[in-house]
């Protein structure tokens, strides 16, 4: 696969940074150097070269692992280094401070990309200067291939392309639920959380990013029905019980929504997505809804004032580079539940959808999600007509990066869901 001209299939970029060094595990584990020609990368070529003394050590099929060198912030370097890959995967962030150089040398020299951000401004950023130029260079920038946005955006194809085939209609509407998780965050996540709101203070478009549902939507294509992310406890439409807003729904939600456009809107422009935390029925229920959304004002509104947040950062966040423990993260599990409502000629349906692991989901199922998005790239293992442009897991990747989840011990299903709609 590789070739004189681009020895290496694929780059981790930020390779000894907490999720980088999880997904080098994770490739070095899953495949060989018969399948792969993988080259580790970063800033500090004494990290790297620890990094790779212990991935050969512990894996009998890898001799050496290469290392590659540069810094986030040399624009001819990664050049240098995206001229010889065929695909690099990135894990360094905050991605609105780092990730702008990486993201145009992969465009100018043609190399598929991925990567965990969930900092939407930034998303929104590389839309708008990026997604003309990688079309025309049949480059696949592919953002949020972590617990940032997989399960709610694969999900969600999943769901249409069931209730295309079952009922020959789509959802007019999807609902994701947040059932259950356990797992750690690092120190790297949560910077790049707060990243976004120091943007939010300073730059009109990030505040704009925030505050309109079709912010990722193709430019002159910025609006619709969907009124955004639920705000505050809501009795369920689709399934009886409270709901709370979700903490990923800002993400989730406006990436599914690009998702949908970029695929020509196949779901019609009415389609509406919603991500939310169940809470349960009854007065706990309705108790605990009020306690997740007070919650989430509460950190939103802290997080919001400059001095506060410079507080909360250097006080309260672990410091970048730390994370959860080994056992957190092989002990971590997560669910996500996709309903999917519509209709067809013989009258209502509901799709119904499951994907989770028995692995933290920021880590462990995170370094799986980003690992197999590579893959996918390098082996052009896809389901799209889109050849290049800044796209999503959905419409850049598809169901294949599903299968090959199913593949690696995900719990992935799809089907009818029994029983009438409960309103």
């Amino acid at each position: 696969m590789a070739t004189a001209d681009r020895p290496y299939d694929l780059v981790v970029w930020g390779a000894t940074g907490f999720a980088g060094r999880l997904v080098a595990e994770y490739l070095t584990r899953q495949y060989g150097p018969d399948a792969v020609s993988l080259a580790l990368g970063g800033r500090s070529r004494e990290r790297l070269d620890a990094l790779e003394r212990d991935l050969v050590r512990q894996r009998e099929r890898w001799d050496s692992v290469p290392v590659v060198v540069g810094d986030a912030t040399e624009p001819e370097r990664l050049r240098d280094i995206t001229r010889r890959t065929r695909v690099i995967c990135t894990t360094v962030g905050p991605y609105t401070t780092y990730g702008t150089p990486l993201v145009e040398a992969c465009v100018e020299t043609g190399t598929e990309y991925c990567d965990l951000t969930g900092e939407i401004n930034w998303i929104r950023e590389t839309v708008d200067r990026f997604h003309d130029e990688a079309v025309d260079a049949e480059t696949r920038i592919v953002h949020s291939c972590g617990f940032d946005s997989v399960p709610a955006d694969v999900g969600t194809l999943l769901v249409q392309s069931f209730a295309a085939e079952a009922y020959d209609a789509h959802c007019d509407r999807v609902q994701i639920y947040l059932e259950s998780g356990d797992g750690g965050v690092s120190g790297g996540t949560l910077a790049s959380f707060a990243e976004l709101f120091d943007a939010a203070s300073d730059d009109p478009t990030a505040r704009q990013t925030l505050a309109d549902p079709y912010s990722l939507a193709p430019p002159g294509e910025r609006e619709g029905d969907d009124p955004g992310e639920q705000r505050w406890p809501r009795n369920d439409r689709l399934r009886p019980g409270w709901t709370a807003p979700s903490p990923m729904a800002p993400v989730n939600e406006r990436v599914v929504r690009r998702s949908s456009a970029l695929l020509g809107y196949p779901w019609g422009r009415g389609f509406r997505c919603t991500e939310v935390v169940p809470t349960g029925s009854g007065v706990a229920g309705a108790v605990g809804a009020g306690v997740v959304a007070g919650g989430i004002g509460l950190f939103r509104a802290a997080m919001s004032v400059d001095p506060i947040r410079s507080g909360i950062r250097r006080f309260v966040f672990p410091d970048p580079g730390e994370g959860p423990t080994r056992e957190q993260i092989e002990n971590g599990h997560f669910t996500v539940r996709l309903l999917g409502r519509g209709t067809a000629d013989d009258g209502s349906f509901v799709v119904e959808a499951e994907f989770g692991a028995a692995l933290d989901p920021g880590y462990g199922a995170t370094a799986r999600m980003l690992a197999e998005s590579a893959i996918c790239l390098l082996r052009d293992d896809t389901d799209t007509q889109l050849t290049g442009g800044v796209v999503t897991p959905a419409s850049g990747v598809g169901e294949p990066l599903a299968e090959r989840l199913r593949d690696v011990g995900f719990t992935i299903t799809v089907g009818e869901r029994d029983g009438p709609l409960d309103a």
